[in-house]
């Protein structure tokens, strides 16, 4: 019994690889960049946060994106349906960043100008 051309089993082996090369190179660039902290990327501030992190942040959003674009089969779907993934997911981590940036920086504000003083 043969098995018609759109009910075949295609392999997917080439798609596995060509993703684990690609989030494989965003974090060994993940890696280095935390290793070696180039000056001109941890010393320029953008936002009060470095360049270094902006960095590290859209790099790590670009992989979750393409895990779920990859592993969630987002690719076969159709738009609306990406985009309401996709979009919720921008904003919860957009929310995420600016609370994280917020409460940091008063943290730091208050243990930098206060009797309370760093014991970590």
């Amino acid at each position: 019994m043969s098995a018609s051309k759109g009910t075949a089993h295609q392999s997917n082996t080439k798609r596995i690889w060509t993703v684990f090369v690609i989030l494989s190179l965003i974090t060994i660039v993940e890696v280095v960049f935390g290793i070696f902290k180039p000056d001109f990327l941890h010393y320029t501030h953008i936002v009060h946060l470095s360049l270094l992190n902006w960095i590290f942040i859209l790099l790590t959003i670009w992989k979750a994106y393409y895990i779920m674009w990859a592993f969630m089969h987002l690719e076969g779907e159709k738009a609306a349906l990406r985009w309401s993934v996709v979009g919720i997911l921008g904003f919860l981590i957009a929310y995420m960043v600016a609370l994280l940036l917020t409460e940091g920086a008063y943290i730091f504000d208050v243990f930098n100008n206060s009797i309370y003083k760093w014991i970590f």
